[in-house]
């Protein structure tokens, strides 16, 4: 048995698609108050002061925080029938799909949402683990069920699955999120190119 980990934003995708969800879901109201709410905390990211981890919650928390879960499935369903198609990499595609011919177990890995991953994954057959949003009451509560599973991707891949029984591991990153799932393989790619 073998078994291939996914990272998917930049990694199967040419895009982050969890902003461009966000930039869909958000209100007229969050869209006018994003630039002095999110945008110092955007700078900061991207001067690296701080991480991917914290600038997610942030995000997550004042685009979801009471908002209908209901809602946001139905968007999230619209949003992976017609978006995620258009920016999914056909080399990585073709790569998923040789994996599954091969029998070997496919997971996508990912720090972006279930609303939106689950229906893309079903359809092509592969299993998912990825951030799921809290809910109470039919809201949203604006924080992950689980904590986000960005930095924590090896804990969610050893507590769903036991990596004895493999005798190969196949990673594919992008990221410095990616790098401790990628240090779990036999055969490792890191932003198309693999590593020794």
């Amino acid at each position: 048995m073998e078994l291939a980990l996914f990272d998917f934003d930049h990694t199967v995708t040419t895009c982050d698609t969890y902003g461009r969800f966000l930039r869909r879901v958000a209100t007229a109201e969050q869209l006018a108050q994003a630039w002095w709410k999110i945008g110092p905390w955007l700078a900061a990211y991207k001067l690296k002061l701080i991480s991917a981890e914290r600038i997610r919650a942030r995000v997550t928390r004042l685009t979801f925080r009471d908002r209908h879960s209901d809602d946001i499935a139905t968007l999230a369903a619209g949003f992976s029938r017609e978006f995620l198609p258009d920016v999914v990499r056909p080399e990585m595609l073709e790569q998923i799909r040789w994996h599954k011919e091969q029998q070997h177990t496919v997971v996508i890995v990912s720090g972006s949402l279930d609303l939106y991953l689950r229906p893309w994954c079903e359809q092509l057959g592969l299993q998912l683990i990825c951030n799921r949003l809290e809910s109470q009451d039919g809201r949203l509560t604006g924080r992950y069920a689980d904590g986000d599973c960005g930095p924590r991707k090896v804990d969610h891949i050893r507590r769903q699955f036991d990596l004895s029984r493999y005798v190969r591991i196949h990673a594919y990153g992008d990221s410095s999120e990616d790098k401790p799932m990628l240090a779990l393989a036999h055969e490792r790619w890191f932003r198309g190119k693999p590593l020794k």
